[in-house]
């Protein structure tokens, strides 16, 4: 019996020895061949034991046999050790800035660590006073220049108020028809006293117009003035908004103020683009970008690490393509901002900054105002030779140019071909404003 199991174990180490080697060959063998030669057992050799045989040899064979093969790394295993090496030393990196920050020392972000950020951060303009602002600041500077706008224009700057400083977009509406319909029935009936007082106390104004900041300055820019005033089976006087002008012409101004109101706006802060030219360079498609462009918080920055984990494993798996494009479209929505960067004929490259929700009109209509001769119709092609259209009201990041894209600049062929039959000259490219200020890509 012995001797049986002797043979069949020397029958089968024979089997997964893999192919005979000459004197002379390399004895490397790499890990890759071994394996599908050690799993290749299903060969049939001409004098062989029986396939029962086998398997009764094999079962024998690992009761005698306790040693352990070695383990054969697969491609899947290098790939789940390198992205463990480097989820653990970002976690490290992320630890050690968190510590920091608690130390109250100031952190530059990882990619000034190692160069110089492509562009310097975010930053804004405000549409009253043309200040340039920060994100953390912006609210607060266009709320100081709406109330120094009260100087020149009380009407303006108190519809600005509702517009602007009320972020639930429906309670505004609210209060704007309940305001209008003030408005109107003073209009409607100028001599009855009833419409030209307002009772604080009453309760739709309580609920629908006093919570709207700025109401009641716009109400004070009507000519409403605060009044006490006795109400019957009261002993305590009351406030009333009353107003004492009612000529024709004040009627007519008053709905003048009131069509402002109605097709008043938010006042927000301008995205600056912060447009810049640079020369050829070989670190075009090299972006480092400010922690601003990404729209994750320090809990959501450790959940991401964990997902990053975890998508080893999902790539092992088969997915679907609407699978694959809903895990696109939640990896555009981390970013808030894009940059992007054009290279032009001449080789040289035009940046901008954008939303990543800006349009490809947006897109066009910046590279346009950039140009000299930006009338003349043009191409844009992106990563991966596709065009893109300026007619297309598609959003950037729906376009996959989110958080930082380099695009191609061409000229219509057409065009430029009937400029050169008619003995033209190439047009000029960015403007001489841009070209001043035109740097070498670090």
């Amino acid at each position: 019996m012995k001797k049986f199991f002797d043979d069949i174990k020397k029958d089968i180490k024979f089997k997964s020895a893999g192919p005979g080697k000459t004197l002379t060959e390399d004895t490397s063998a790499k890990p890759e061949r071994a394996a599908a030669q050690s799993s290749s057992g299903t060969r049939n050799h001409r004098h062989g034991p029986s396939e029962g045989a086998q398997r009764a040899g094999a079962a024998a064979l690992a009761r005698v046999d306790q040693r352990q093969r070695p383990k054969v790394h697969t491609s899947q295993d290098a790939i789940r050790n390198q992205v463990k090496r480097e989820l653990e030393a970002e976690a490290v990196a992320l630890a050690e800035s968190e510590k920091a920050v608690a130390e109250g020392s100031q952190v530059l972000p990882r990619s000034q660590e190692f160069s110089c950020l492509s562009v310097s951060g975010v930053y804004f303009t405000c549409p009253l006073t043309g200040a340039s602002l920060t994100k953390s600041d912006r609210e607060a500077s266009i709320k100081e220049a709406i109330f120094m706008r009260f100087e020149e224009d009380e009407v303006e700057a108190s519809v600005m108020m509702v517009h602007t400083f009320n972020k639930d977009r429906e309670k505004v509406k609210a209060a704007v028809d309940i305001i209008s319909k003030y408005v109107d029935n003073i209009c409607k009936n100028p001599t009855e006293e009833k419409y030209r007082k307002i009772k604080l106390s009453n309760k739709v104004f309580q609920e629908k117009v006093r919570p709207v900041e700025g109401t009641r300055e716009f109400l004070q820019a009507l000519g409403f003035t605060s009044i006490m005033l006795p109400v019957e089976g009261q002993d305590e006087e009351e406030e009333f908004l009353v107003l004492t002008e009612h000529s024709a012409d004040a009627l007519e101004l008053m709905k003048e103020r009131r069509d402002r109101l109605q097709r008043g706006e938010p006042v927000r802060a301008q995205l600056d683009r912060q447009p810049q030219a640079f020369r050829a360079s070989a670190n075009a498609q090299h972006f480092e970008l400010p922690p601003e462009f990404y729209n994750l918080t320090a809990e959501e920055l450790k959940k991401e690490q964990q997902q990053r984990a975890d998508l080893v494993e999902k790539n092992t798996m088969m997915r679907t393509k609407a699978m694959r494009e809903r895990e696109e479209q939640r990896e555009r929505r981390k970013y808030n901002y894009t940059l992007l960067r054009i290279r032009l004929p001449d080789g040289n490259l035009l940046q901008g900054v954008f939303y990543a929700w800006d349009r490809l009109p947006v897109l066009f209509g910046f590279v346009r105002e950039s140009l000299v001769d930006g009338w003349q119709p043009f191409e844009l092609i992106a990563p991966g030779g596709q065009k893109l259209h300026e007619s297309e009201d598609v959003a950037l990041a729906e376009s996959n140019l989110v958080p930082a894209a380099l695009l191609t600049f061409a000229w219509d062929a057409a065009v430029q071909a009937d400029i050169a039959a008619a003995g033209g000259k190439s047009p000029t490219l960015l403007k001489p404003e841009l070209l001043e200020s035109i740097r070498t890509m670090s």
